[in-house]
């Protein structure tokens, strides 16, 4: 069995306003997706072991990238989509393309999640937008829907950690 990798994330606050308890709690998810990935190899990363070809440790880092650019540049900001995604092609943000390395995508990912903390920094959290349409779209909302978001796909690199090396963890 594989040793665990060494815990880099941040520590939960168990106290503090609103935005401190929201922030805190999506960064400790965020270090979770780093976390459940040190110490892969790049054909690890890339290896499905469950039955969708897609749901591989690096094409949830990858998908996680993208969900951060959607929710707080384009949904929240209204910043054009700079994702690969398409009508044609919907789960190209889960696909690991030649060349993609788990490091390039973790890096990549922790540059979108900056991106995403100074957006929000800069909003109250009643801050609303009109969202599709006829939808009011608070930045609270997206803050709790990114750490349902984040915690569902960290429990997917628990199990898939677990069957590729056996590492398992918190």
């Amino acid at each position: 069995m594989t040793q665990s990798p060494v815990d880099n994330r941040i520590e939960l606050p168990y106290s503090g306003d609103e935005r401190a308890l929201l922030g805190g709690f999506l960064d400790f998810l965020r270090g979770t997706i780093e976390f459940k990935c040190a110490g892969l190899s790049d054909a690890d990363a890339a290896r499905s072991v469950l039955p969708s070809q897609l749901n591989t440790a690096a094409g949830i880092v990858k998908h996680l990238r993208w969900v951060e650019h959607y929710w707080f540049e384009v949904a929240l900001s209204g910043r054009p989509s700079r994702a690969p995604y398409t009508r044609e092609d919907p789960d190209a943000d889960w696909r690991v393309e030649p060349g993609e390395t788990i490091s390039g995508l973790i890096a990549d990912y922790a540059e979108q999640c900056a991106v995403s903390r100074e957006l929000v920094a800069g909003l109250d959290l009643d801050h609303e937008v009109v969202f599709r349409g006829d939808k009011r779209l608070s930045a609270r909302w997206v803050l709790i829907h990114m750490i349902e978001e984040t915690g569902r796909h960290a429990g997917h690199l628990d199990v898939v950690r677990e069957l590729l090396d056996g590492v398992t963890g918190e």
